[in-house]
């Protein structure tokens, strides 16, 4: 297996115990990785790994993705569109400004 040239981190909210509580996984984070797997099928970005993550630590600001290894924070990803613009920024090796964090 190749090494990836992307991983995408998306925000489950899941604690030390396993249980997801927060707001990323109460506004739906969870439902988008089979979208984002899908999607980078379909773009053919096979090099491309996404994983769910616990809790971020940027509940005010959730759903949150983070995309390594450029270390790009991205909230506010409530809906297919936005992570559709923010694959786009990604092939095109750019940011999806409107999302950024920090």
């Amino acid at each position: 297996m190749e090494a990836p040239t992307h991983h995408i981190l998306v925000c489950c909210s899941f604690r030390a115990t396993g249980e997801p509580q927060g707001i990323c996984h109460k506004k739906g984070s969870a439902d988008f990785l089979a979208y984002i797997e899908n999607e980078l099928v379909d773009r053919g970005l096979d090099n491309v790994q996404v994983s769910s993550t616990g809790c971020l630590k940027v509940c005010d600001r959730g759903p949150a993705m983070v995309i390594y290894p450029e270390n790009i924070w991205y909230g506010g990803v409530e809906s297919e569109a936005d992570i559709d613009a923010i694959l786009d920024a990604l092939e095109e090796g750019t940011v999806a400004a409107d999302y950024l964090i920090g």
